[in-house]
């Protein structure tokens, strides 16, 4: 079921949007060669739970972290541990908190000193996905017109589309519907309607879109070893257009490099 939101409802949604993405902004600022996963994850606890809210990850599903943290070939839901990032690294990180009732979702994929040439294109154009998907969460659209908005770049680019992990309606939890591919064709799928919320977040490989996932049983990793971008906003469906709420007073987007 589709739960449509009411104007003063994407007001309050709006405060779990902001510090989701203040929370987001802080792991980034820790991202550098020498730290640890794990040494995000707790000070990123720490910050959402000194809010007075809650980590919209930690026990989902039986995840046990606040963030996801996904280092190069690992497409999503990597598990913060003792891994040393290294220059040259990204790191997908993908957060969010729980207040007032209603739940913040967003991710971005961070530079750990210098990557490459190829990664910082796979992640440049990855972002440039985000932002087409966006474009088309308007009302009378469908969920196929972001889907075909984000394929169609992706792959222009000479990227990979990741099919089995997709976007997804948000609110009162954190996983509603509809489901959100990053593939489609124009037209298809649910029409979008003002008040629906979804979180729209491209993940792209820089070679096959095939995968596995690890044997602890979540993080999800590209079949050939090439690294993978992520991004994702939470976005509400107006009668005005899409307005993203996962941003703060610095805006919905974070720096590509770690360390700001």
């Amino acid at each position: 079921m589709i739960h449509i939101k009411t104007p003063a409802e994407i007001e309050e949604f709006k405060v779990a949007g902001s510090l989701s993405k203040a929370v987001l902004r802080r792991a980034g600022r820790m991202v550098r060669p020498g730290v640890t996963t794990r040494e995000i994850d707790q000070v990123v606890e720490s910050f959402i739970r000194l809010h007075g809210a809650v980590p919209g990850f930690k026990g989902l599903y039986g995840f046990p972290a606040s963030i996801c943290a996904s280092v190069n070939e690992e497409i999503v839901h990597g598990i913060p541990s003792e891994r040393v990032l290294e220059d040259g690294d990204i790191i997908s990180i993908d957060t969010g908190a729980t207040t007032g009732g209603w739940v913040g979702d967003n991710a971005w994929t961070f530079f750990v000193g210098e990557p490459s040439r190829e990664v910082k294109a796979l992640c440049e154009v990855t972002l440039d996905c985000l932002k087409a998907g966006i474009q088309q969460a308007v009302p009378g659209n469908h969920i196929g017109d972001i889907g075909h908005a984000v394929q169609s770049l992706a792959e222009r680019n000479g990227f990979g589309v990741v099919r089995e992990y997709v976007g997804h309606g948000v609110g009162h939890v954190m996983h509603e519907d509809p489901n959100v591919p990053n593939f489609g064709k124009k037209g298809r799928g649910v029409k979008l309607q003002v008040g629906m919320v979804i979180a729209i977040e491209p993940m792209i490989t820089l070679g096959s879109f095939k995968n596995h996932t690890l044997a602890n049983g979540w993080t999800v990793v590209t079949n050939d070893g090439k690294p993978a971008a992520h991004y994702e906003n939470t976005v509400a469906i107006t009668k005005d257009g899409p307005v993203i709420l996962t941003q703060d007073a610095e805006g919905p987007w974070c720096a590509f490099q770690g360390g700001e």
